[in-house]
């Protein structure tokens, strides 16, 4: 055996260079490997969902707040409303314990908005005068809101995905997010502008008893 390593010193070499080779390749993979970890972890994105009641000058506002406590950018993919746990396309129901008459009523598209580290939104906020809602108004409504949440799927720089809902506040990785699909947020909002049907039938109910 020992005449056989001497003889062989060249194929001993060039077995030592690729253990050699072999370990700084492997270096130089778990090197990257925590440099992607340290990349991902600096721009790593934490939206948190919550519900909220306010009273500021005589008028009761309701809503959610969207805040970015991550350290990285949010973009916001999809947002889909669930009630009794079935993904639904309206918000209305929401809002369905407080009484008639809204004082104002504001919103912003949620889908495709990207939301820095530190930013604070409110997709959706209706408010009443708050003479108008008593007590029995509040507690319909905080039953009503246990049957609602809301699911926001969004990414970061580098296409890691998580869902943040209102209900559960630990953010929940996915391996990527659904297609955008229409805005509930914005179709609450905008609907607020659309004229009443009833006004047509009137005019219908006129000209027939003018004929």
């Amino acid at each position: 055996m020992l005449k056989w390593f001497k003889s062989n010193h060249q194929a001993l070499t060039a077995i030592g260079a690729m253990v050699v080779g072999l370990a700084a390749l492997y270096v130089a993979w778990d090197q990257a490997r925590v440099m992607r970890a340290q990349q991902h972890g600096a721009v790593v994105p934490a939206l948190q969902v919550d519900a909220f009641t306010r009273t500021v000058e005589d008028q009761l506002t309701l809503g959610l707040r969207v805040a970015n406590n991550g350290v990285g950018p949010a973009f916001i993919r999809n947002v889909t409303p669930l009630h009794d746990g079935e993904p639904v396309d309206r918000i209305d129901g929401m809002f369905s314990a407080m009484p008639e008459g809204q004082a104002d009523r504001s919103w912003v598209t949620l889908t495709g908005r990207v939301i820095a580290p530190g930013e604070l939104v409110t997709p959706i906020s209706a408010a009443w005068p708050a003479d108008a809602v008593d007590a029995d108004h509040i507690s319909a409504l905080f039953v009503e809101w246990e049957r609602w949440d809301v699911e926001i799927c969004y990414c970061s720089v580098f296409d890691r995905c998580w869902v943040a809902t209102v209900q559960v506040q630990d953010r929940r990785p996915v391996g990527a997010c659904p297609d955008p699909q229409i805005d509930v947020f914005e179709r609450y909002g905008s609907d607020a502008f659309i004229p009443p049907t009833p006004l047509e039938d009137d005019t219908q109910e006129t000209a027939g008893a003018d004929q």
